[in-house]
């Protein structure tokens, strides 16, 4: 491997890549709003639950063992789907990955539109947990590998962007609109990226893999614009593909593989053990437990998540990666204690009254502070810090890592504020505390960095 590194440097010295801002095109524009699209209905499906859990309850007679499985199915199947996404993105190419995550979503969608019983409710919610566990991790991998690398940040991060827009939809309308009709709402963007599909390229990176070089500098002239000189580029990404082999499984735990393994793992259990799942999937039970108007708190909540990650979109190219992840994780470890303060003293003569105004606080700066960094962040990381011989095996690892730890989140959420409210949100605020700590130790900084430039030795921030 090492002799391997050796070459791509010296190849992609020879380049003498141009440190230049490449021109954002149309295309480019356009290609990043098709595959974000399936965003939006990730964020729709992430706040389903939060607006609606009463009426479905109501309407179909479940019990919140029955909701809290309902809830859970979606990172359940998001489970399943991340298992085959890695591996179905390198063999059939993202585009067409993102095909079959489509008819998943739109399948469970209808199947939860038109759910009579419990049974049908659980599969439509399963497939769309397929679904979007197939985008989750197809959509920041096509992204950063069709955009230059001084924007890469900022147009990744609008996958974030677009699922807190999807999230403040169904926040806002889950006020006074129909489950049913919601999940009918949730098809839209699912349709805009089905046909929007057959309009844009396929990743240039993945062509020139399955040896389309050709292709790949076809693709690139077209998304960097006909007066670009997309030479440099295609010789890059050329060099360091020709360097690369398939990595197995087991190949995944040697200690090259450490850091890296150590950074996407480790972010995604951080990301779900912060208790994000729970507190998106149940805003307005968290409410109603305060004692604050469950509809006013769905209704600002749905009102600040979008501004929140449209900051995130334009500091994580000013800030950096790095940075903004620790800020991002302070914000929601002072949140979740302001959480466990206002539960604790839900009981105590004189400080009842403060109680739903504290935990409106505390819910509203999680989510806005997760909108701003974590949300988005261990996913744009993900893309980036793993080469492209790896991306298959170690992103199926880590994206099934993230949905397993949100299965377990979003199912044991109700129960554990069953156990002690304010005990739960301590435990989120430690864990928060801890990847304050991971970020500062181990996360590299990859503001500025070509995905090629990022694996070089010289780079130095992978070792």
């Amino acid at each position: 491997m090492e002799g391997e590194n050796s070459n791509i440097e010296k190849g992609l010295l020879r380049v003498n890549i141009d440190e230049t801002s490449a021109k954002i095109t149309p295309l480019l524009v356009f290609t990043t709003f098709i595959i974000v699209s399936a965003s939006f209905t990730f964020g729709v499906a992430l706040g389903y639950t939060a607006g609606t859990m009463s009426s479905i309850m109501e309407d179909l007679d479940l019990s919140i063992a029955q909701f809290s499985v309902f809830g859970s199915l979606l990172t359940f199947g998001g489970m399943i789907g991340a298992i085959f996404s890695a591996k179905s993105a390198d063999v059939f190419g993202r585009k067409m990955t993102l095909w079959l995550a489509e008819g998943f979503c739109i399948t469970g969608w209808l199947a939860i539109a038109l759910a009579e019983n419990i049974i049908w409710l659980d599969l439509g919610r399963f497939f769309v947990g397929i679904g979007v566990g197939l985008i989750s991790y197809v959509i920041p991998v096509y992204i950063a590998e069709i955009t230059p690398k001084n924007v890469r940040g900022t147009f990744t991060f609008s996958n974030q962007l677009l699922q807190n827009c999807g999230l403040a939809t169904v926040y806002y309308l889950g006020n006074f609109m129909s489950w049913r009709t919601i999940a009918l709402i949730g098809i839209i963007p699912c349709l805009i990226q089905f046909f929007g599909l057959f309009f844009i390229p396929e990743s240039p990176r993945w062509l020139a893999r399955e040896g389309g070089d050709e292709e790949c500098k076809v693709v690139l002239q077209k998304l960097r614009g006909k007066q670009a000189d997309v030479m440099k580029e295609t010789r890059e990404i050329m060099i360091c593909v020709d360097a690369t082999a398939d990595v197995s499984m087991g190949s995944l735990f040697e200690k090259k593989y450490t850091r890296q393994l150590t950074i996407g793992v480790g972010l995604m259990l951080l990301q779900q053990l912060s208790g994000s799942a729970g507190i998106s999937y149940y805003a307005g039970s968290i409410f109603e437990l305060a004692g604050f108007p469950s509809r006013t708190g769905m209704t600002v909540l749905s009102m600040v998540v979008v501004p929140k990650a449209i900051l995130g979109l334009i500091l994580v190219e000013r800030w950096g990666r790095r940075p903004l992840l620790m800020v991002s994780a302070l914000g929601l470890c002072l949140s979740c204690i302001f959480l466990a303060l206002s539960f604790g003293l839900k009981g105590v003569p004189g400080f009842v009254n403060f109680t739903p105004t504290m935990a409106f606080i505390g819910v509203l700066t999680f989510n806005m502070m997760f909108a701003a960094g974590l949300g988005a962040l261990p996913w744009i990381i993900m893309s980036e810090i793993f080469p492209m011989d790896m991306k298959a095996v170690a992103g199926s690892l880590v994206a099934i890592t993230n949905w397993f730890t949100g299965w377990i989140v979003s199912y044991c959420f109700n129960f554990m504020l069953i156990w002690s409210q304010s005990g739960t949100f301590s435990i989120f605020a430690m864990i928060s505390g801890l990847t304050i700590i991971f970020a500062w130790c181990l996360v590299p900084e990859t503001r500025g960095l070509s995905l090629e430039e990022i694996q070089l030795p010289h780079a130095n921030i992978l070792s």
